[in-house]
């Protein structure tokens, strides 16, 4: 059923657009007190049980609503540069315990915080000011082993993960216990348009994810895809990546695969039969993210364009970082994550001009293309050289740094504000969406799979 006839997606967009104005992201004392609220203002309605503890010592709390028999999962700050979903989590929790309806047939079980530790390293720009600039000055994505959306076990051909984090392993364990069937991962992206990933195709469940989009007024993207692994099933909508197709083309390239993180949640609970979801939300979009008119320049030309750019920018990156490594405090987050992204970056330079040599001369860019391709580079070098920036300033702030520190700092400092002029001038061209938009989105397609899953059913 569609939106079209008055059926269950056009019930769910009702829902979904009550979202009220929203003027900020929620750090996690805030999440952990809007549901513990929500758990002592209806006692016989809320399970709240700790599930585990992070790394620095924060509790991690489930909060299940509903009697079932269907079981679903969602969980929040898998990626804790992406606090859509944290609202995303508390909206869905409290429409749940107002609305018996909702609750039909299903008990909701919601992480609102899953890592704790690194959110707390992005609440610097959750009350403000909403530009990217800001944004990324504040960024911090953990290194890829300590993500817990890319730390389950894997094993495959020369790749073996088992350093599962405690984060990641609670979240497994509850997988475990439920075998949910239907699973929502809450990420969101920076700049662009919407796309989503499902585990499988769901009959109708595209166009919905289209209806929905297309409810709020944002574009698609119909840019480059976040990964060349990444298969369609529709316009924006793709099949969920997985640790083992990444691993498979990067050697298909003729490139050595990294195998120093693990398996996503989704490929953790499809043993269990779940159909899991991602839906990516921009905090900005731009006009050209879903304009398919082609440009004038061939799709080679700007993929190799961004990859020597991106090269570059790296190359001044790693010079600074493996100077001042022997300086650097291993207890940092932001120590580690540097350490490991830059190596992981710095292959995909030769990675992309790899591709580029493939593609079909004749084969122009779009324009959604190549606005997509070069902002991949302005975002990467605003986040990773934030990060290190800050690793560096953090070891100075310390009151011990080295001497050899302080000049690094000042030519990463001058890098940085470089790159920070340049995104401020694309920013006058970028529209903020709305908070409250965001989560609608997310909200309406958590509630659109789980009536997919259960019709496909019958």
């Amino acid at each position: 059923m569609t939106a079209t006839n008055g059926g269950p997606l056009q019930e769910i967009l009702e829902r979904a657009h009550r979202v009220p104005d929203l003027d900020h992201f929620p750090g996690v004392d805030e999440i952990t007190e809007r549901l513990d609220d929500l758990a002592g203002r209806y006692p016989g309605l809320v399970t709240s049980r700790r599930i585990g503890t992070s790394r620095l010592g924060d509790p991690i709390t489930m909060y299940s609503i509903g009697a079932g028999p269907d079981e679903a999962l969602v969980y929040a700050g898998v990626h804790p540069n992406e606090p859509i979903g944290f609202w995303t989590a508390i909206r869905l929790a409290e429409d749940l315990c107002a609305d018996e309806d909702l609750r039909g047939g299903c008990r909701w079980n919601i992480i609102g915080c899953i890592d704790p530790d690194g959110t707390r390293l992005n609440e610097g720009w959750f009350d403000g000011p909403f530009n990217r600039v800001n944004c990324l000055e504040h960024f911090y994505r953990p290194a890829p082993a300590e993500q817990v959306e890319w730390s389950f076990p894997f094993q495959y051909k020369n790749a073996y993960f088992d350093q599962v984090m405690p984060e990641a392993f609670a979240l497994m364990r509850v997988i475990d216990e439920l075998k949910p069937v239907v699973a929502v991962s809450l990420h969101n992206t920076e700049v662009g348009g919407v796309y989503y990933y499902v585990t499988r195709e769901l009959g109708g469940f595209v166009d919905e994810l289209h209806a929905i989009t297309a409810s709020f007024g944002l574009p698609l993207d119909l840019g480059e895809p976040e990964s060349p692994v990444a298969r369609p099933l529709g316009p924006a909508v793709y099949e969920m990546i997985s640790a083992k197709a990444t691993y498979d083309y990067t050697e298909s390239l003729g490139l050595t695969p990294y195998t120093s993180s693990g398996g996503s949640s989704s490929e953790y609970a499809e043993r269990h039969g779940t159909v899991s979801l991602v839906a990516e939300l921009p905090y900005w979009t731009h006009p050209a993210n879903d304009d398919q008119t082609p440009s004038e320049v061939p799709y080679r030309e700007v993929l190799a364009r961004m990859a020597d750019a991106l090269g570059k920018d790296l190359d001044a990156m790693i010079e600074i970082f493996d100077a001042a490594r022997p300086y650097l405090s291993d207890d940092s987050q932001l120590v580690r994550a540097t350490d490991a992204f830059l190596p992981y970056l710095a292959k995909r330079p030769e990675r992309d001009r790899l591709r580029a040599e493939k593609e079909d001369p004749a084969r122009v860019a779009t324009v959604a293309e190549a606005f997509g391709l070069t902002d991949v580079h302005r975002s990467f070098r605003l986040r990773f050289g934030g990060m290190l920036l800050r690793s560096l300033e953090g070891e100075i702030a310390r009151g011990s740094a080295a001497a050899v520190l302080h000049p690094l700092c000042r030519r990463m400092r001058e890098h940085y504000r470089e790159w920070q002029e340049e995104a401020a001038a694309l920013d006058q061209e970028l529209r903020t969406v709305p908070i409250k938009d965001l989560v609608g989105v997310q909200y309406a397609a958590t509630l659109a799979l789980l009536n997919a899953v259960r019709r496909e059913a019958g």
